[in-house]
């Protein structure tokens, strides 16, 4: 059986957008290319990378064409190159095709349908998108946080769930530090709690 993994990008306050819509490219990163290679490298190591449709559409705005832009270092180049190549899930009600070694699962199933996904795969899933994250965690099937930490604290923007008030039991799995004092977390779910139970 294979167990979702959610990697993100967070703040202090575990914001994952500053603005709506800047999708991770927000000037309070600090993804140096240390971090950028322990990115390549934990991404080579993935069954599969599943998709919203809002984050799959940044990505493949980008990373299909990074490989041929000579403008790029050697690190950006080379996740665009996994990142293309890896199988991809990318769950839309809207969306009918798409390229880049990408199948699509859409309609009122999709979770039930990730959930034997998850049952028929071998190794770690990749979740990417708030939304998504968030109905997996609601329904059970959240395994992992993977949060790489940027010392910011933004006070405003998107949390890394949408709409998600329960407490979340969480054991600690492996931390890691990086320059300009970014730190790596990654967590078990244990359990999640409904509002106010101890």
């Amino acid at each position: 059986m294979g167990h979702f993994v959610y990697p993100m990008n967070v703040s202090l306050d575990l914001r994952i957008e500053q603005v709506p819509g800047d999708n991770g490219a927000g000037e309070w990163l600090r993804l140096s290319e240390e971090l950028h290679r322990e990115f390549n490298a934990r991404t080579r190591e993935l069954a599969l990378i599943v998709h919203g449709r809002v984050m799959y559409e940044t990505m493949e705005e980008y990373w299909p064409r990074a490989p041929a832009d000579a403008s790029l270092p050697d690190f950006m180049r080379e996740y665009g190159e996994i990142w293309t190549a890896m199988p991809k899930v990318l769950v839309s009600r809207t969306r009918h095709s798409a390229a880049h070694n990408t199948q699509i699962i859409g309609g009122d199933d999709a979770i039930e349908r990730l959930a034997a996904l998850r049952a028929e795969t071998d190794g770690a899933i990749a979740v990417g998108g708030a939304a998504l994250a968030t109905q997996l965690l609601r329904a059970g099937l959240l395994d992992e946080l993977l949060l790489t930490t940027h010392p910011s604290y933004l006070g405003f923007g998107r949390p890394l769930f949408d709409d998600y008030d329960r407490p979340i039991d969480l054991e600690l799995l492996e931390q890691r530090s990086f320059e300009h004092g970014v730190t790596m977390h990654r967590y078990a779910i244990l359990d999640t709690k409904e509002a106010g139970s101890c």
